[in-house]
């Protein structure tokens, strides 16, 4: 098995996850990190057992560098993932892809031409709950879906936007609970049952300071079948909820809680759906919705062995550029709805 050098550009939390990830799939091995904070860089290569390098361009030239982890602040992912892909390194991007539509398209069509592989962190969509609801639409289970929606309530310190002088603003950051935190929900919800084709919206900054974004969001969606949903979203709800996911049709209904199961029932039952809803283990991802620090490992862990495997086998990742997409165009409809007070149709 041909081993997969990964490199990580960026050392803030969201970066600790990705080494230990990296150090956790056989056959993967980070080689260097680069941050324009050279202390946290040095810290960062110390406690990983790398080594830190002084520039992006040094570290895109370490020998035997596959791949690299972008996990610099949303609004800067462009400006160091298209150089990247420019020189034929593979490329896992954390959410979002970057924060507008111009630069989102501009990281895909440089790992179009260059021919690297770019995938995208959405790790939600890698639980075995997930997996079972994506499969019952798949086998229209559901009948005609009626409603689907996504619940994002939770909850951010005024700590914790003081914490980065990027969080909280418009340049880096994209927007508020819906970028950051709610992404994640957003686009497993998009996954699941397709894209809405019509948002309205209302969004607010209810409970946090010296911030330019939401705090908190409340979206209706009309999906192209006739289907209705929501979308709430918020940081501002001590203590933090699960993120909550709805899908309910004439035929069936079904929950996800933080990608485990917690509702499902269908008219028609199949053999396995006893054991699904008697199944009461906790999820195996873990929940950011009181502390970003508490997610496990284990949905970046899949998300590296994903992109080490497309590499030996020459096939695209689970989650592609052009797929990650969607949740941006949906969030940015959203915040385009809400200012405008209006109706906005997504193309």
């Amino acid at each position: 098995m041909k081993e997969i050098n990964f490199g990580i550009i960026g050392t803030g939390m969201i970066a600790e996850f990705h080494a230990k990830a990296i150090a956790a799939v056989p056959g993967t091995r980070l080689i260097g990190v680069f941050s324009r904070n050279r202390e946290k860089a040095t810290a960062f290569a110390e406690k990983h057992g790398t080594v830190a390098v002084c520039s992006l361009e040094e570290l895109l030239a370490l020998p035997g560098l596959d791949a690299v982890c972008v996990t610099t602040p949303s609004g800067s992912h462009a400006e160091v993932a298209i150089p990247a892909l420019q020189k034929g390194i593979h490329v896992l991007c954390e959410k979002p892809l970057d924060v507008t539509r111009e630069k989102v398209d501009a990281i895909i069509a440089a790992a179009r031409e260059s021919g690297a592989k770019l995938a995208a962190v959405f790790q939600m969509r890698f639980g075995e709950g997930a997996t079972k609801v994506k499969e019952a639409v798949q086998q229209g289970r559901f009948g005609r879906i009626t409603m689907a929606s996504c619940y994002i309530k939770w909850w951010r310190s005024q700590e914790y936007y003081d914490s980065g002088a990027w969080r909280g603003t418009k340049e880096l950051d994209g927007g508020g609970v819906l970028f950051n935190q709610g992404i994640h929900g957003i686009d497993l919800l998009q996954w699941l049952v397709g894209m809405p084709e019509e948002v309205q919206a209302n969004i607010a900054t209810l409970a946090h300071e010296r911030i330019e974004v939401e705090d908190t969001a409340v979206a209706l969606l009309k999906y192209p079948n006739g289907a209705l949903g929501v979308i709430e979203g918020s940081t501002a709800t001590w203590p933090g909820f699960s993120t909550r996911i709805e899908i309910c049709g004439d035929r069936g209904s079904a929950i996800l809680e933080d990608g485990r199961i917690v509702y499902w029932n269908f008219q028609e039952e199949r053999e396995g759906d006893k054991e699904l809803r008697e199944a009461a283990a906790a999820p195996k991802l873990g929940s950011g919705a009181a502390d970003p620090k508490a997610i496990s490992i284990e949905g970046h862990r899949l998300q590296i062995e994903d992109l080490a495997n497309a590499i030996r086998e020459n096939r695209a990742p689970a989650i592609p550029g052009e797929d990650a997409r969607n949740a941006v165009n949906l969030i940015l409809a959203i915040y385009e709805a809400a200012e405008k007070r209006a109706l906005v149709k997504l193309g």
